[in-house]
């Protein structure tokens, strides 16, 4: 049997981002996968691009990468209580192009944020903007991380034992989401 696709979308930018790191232990706990950071970095949607050249080729390649992932994980930021506007834009592009890649897919959504809470606001939210997609989003269980420049070793893994049961638990169902 081949290896399950895993695609995975980090709401932040920024080199080094806690997101980014959180998504790769994610395939880590995983386990046997192909794995694919998706490239986030879409021009701002805008209309005008879309009604003039069409779908931005680098649009096209993401919306391609959701549709032939066997699952997809989120990790978002929290910025002033939302989803960064680098997760929006790439929903909102997504949403314009011809196929329905997120139909009944598979995924798991998570945040990284520096508070307290983890990034429970803009999770809630994502989860919120994610319904008209119709995908499979696991309802958990639920995965905040806080204080998140503490949270990882030299090596991008967590250090915190109940940190890495939560993750690890998520990737669990997410697998078992994949044969369902």
């Amino acid at each position: 049997m081949k290896q399950p696709t895993l695609l995975g979308l980090s709401g932040a930018l920024r080199a080094g981002s806690t997101n980014s790191r959180l998504i790769h232990e994610a395939a880590r706990l995983f386990g046997p996968c192909d794995f694919t950071e998706a490239n986030l970095r879409l021009p701002l949607y805008d209309g005008d691009i879309e009604d003039g050249p069409g779908i931005p080729d680098e649009v096209q390649v993401l919306a391609d990468q959701i549709a032939a992932a066997d699952a997809v994980v989120i990790s978002t930021p929290e910025y002033n209580k939302a989803p960064s506007g680098v997760l929006k834009n790439a929903l909102d592009w997504i949403s314009r192009t011809k196929t329905r890649p997120w139909q009944d897919k598979p995924v798991a959504v998570m945040s990284a944020a520096a508070g307290r809470a983890g990034g429970e606001r803009s999770q809630s939210i994502l989860r919120a903007m994610m319904v008209a997609f119709q995908p499979r989003i696991l309802q958990g269980p639920e995965f905040h991380l806080a204080d998140t420049r503490n949270q990882f070793d030299d090596n991008g893994q967590l250090k915190s034992d109940l940190y890495i049961k939560t993750l690890q638990g998520l990737m669990d169902k997410l697998r078992a989401e994949i044969d369902r």
